[in-house]
């Protein structure tokens, strides 16, 4: 499958998440056990996302002088419209963390840590599966039907499905775990286990770190074929989805207090994922331009979060014991 991306900008990109990643583990950490403020971590969340648009200029500077004005056109806005679909999906990805850190009350402390551990295992899940979608698409162009029919029955799935509170006590893993594993009542710090008269226990944080990983891996499943319906290059493809969850911690915590403000986003969300879905089933007969699914993508978002704002959602969530 062509590719944009030379052998040193996929090494150069790599050495940048890597880089990331530290910086944000060093920025959050340096608070310690208080709480990340509302404006320490919206200042955050504009620093990554002025990067990515910083990475996207530097894209379409290269691509302009390399390879003429209208690819590094065409890139730039595939680019930043997979950066918004999967920048939207990450927002949803958030709020079910937040939802699995209530629901076992995790402290505030030891919550960093697991978002840490959920966000490198986003980005490596990310990275193989889209190895993969690339490969099977080089090799079975009838996959991207497959890819468009998924993403057309989630869409379809969550807009049904929106107004349905989830119960995490009838949750198949949870109730597994619970039954095969000998889980601790309260947190041991940030031990995933630990040791009772020579027997291994696990924590709670254990579980919820379980947990994140099934959701990390479910969103996966949603995001990839999503961004491959924008483009199929790897690079683009890539990248779109790794800046898309960098600094995923800042804006956990910018959120987490407005989750139930923005209870119209899973509307959003599964019109946007349905679109995207039919914009990849009419591949073949009708190719929709990047422009307009790059409007859409976007109307639908703001459209979504205002009403939120504008709407009021009666009803408090509460804290429940693990």
């Amino acid at each position: 499958m062509e590719s944009i991306g030379t052998w040193w900008m996929w090494a150069a990109f790599a050495a940048f998440v890597v880089v990331a990643l530290v910086v944000d583990l060093v920025a959050l950490e340096s608070k310690g056990s208080a709480k990340v403020s509302f404006k320490e971590a919206l200042n955050w969340s504009i620093v990554w996302i002025v990067l990515s648009f910083v990475f996207n200029g530097l894209l379409w500077w290269y691509l302009d002088a390399n390879h003429g004005r209208e690819l590094a056109n065409e890139k730039s806005m595939e680019f930043f419209t997979g950066y918004l679909i999967e920048k939207s999906l990450a927002v949803d990805n958030i709020f079910v963390f937040l939802m699995l850190f209530t629901f076992f009350g995790v402290p505030i402390q030891y919550q960093k840590r697991v978002l840490i551990l959920g966000i490198i295992g986003a980005i490596v899940l990310r990275a193989i599966m889209i190895l993969i979608g690339a490969w099977l698409i080089s090799q079975f162009h009838w996959v991207l039907y497959l890819f468009g029919l998924f993403l057309l029955v989630t869409g379809i799935k969550m807009l049904m499905m929106a107004e349905v509170e989830s119960d995490l006590e009838k949750n198949p893993l949870l109730k597994w775990m619970r039954s095969h594993f000998r889980i601790t009542e309260g947190f041991h710090g940030e031990n995933f286990m630990v040791m009772k008269d020579g027997v291994r226990w696990f924590t709670p944080l254990f579980v919820v770190m379980v947990m994140i990983g099934i959701t990390d891996v479910i969103f996966a499943v949603d995001s990839i074929p999503a961004i491959f319906a924008v483009t199929l290059d790897p690079f683009i493809v890539l990248t779109s989805n790794v800046f898309a969850i960098l600094g995923l911690r800042a804006m956990y915590f910018m959120l987490a207090d407005l989750a139930d403000r923005f209870h119209l986003l899973k509307y959003g969300l599964a019109f946007i994922l349905v679109f995207i879905g039919i914009k990849m089933l009419l591949l073949d007969i009708y190719k929709i331009p990047i422009g307009f699914a790059l409007a859409v993508v976007g109307i639908v978002l703001v459209a979504s979060m205002l009403a939120s704002l504008w709407v009021t959602r009666p009803g408090q969530k509460q804290v429940k014991k693990p």
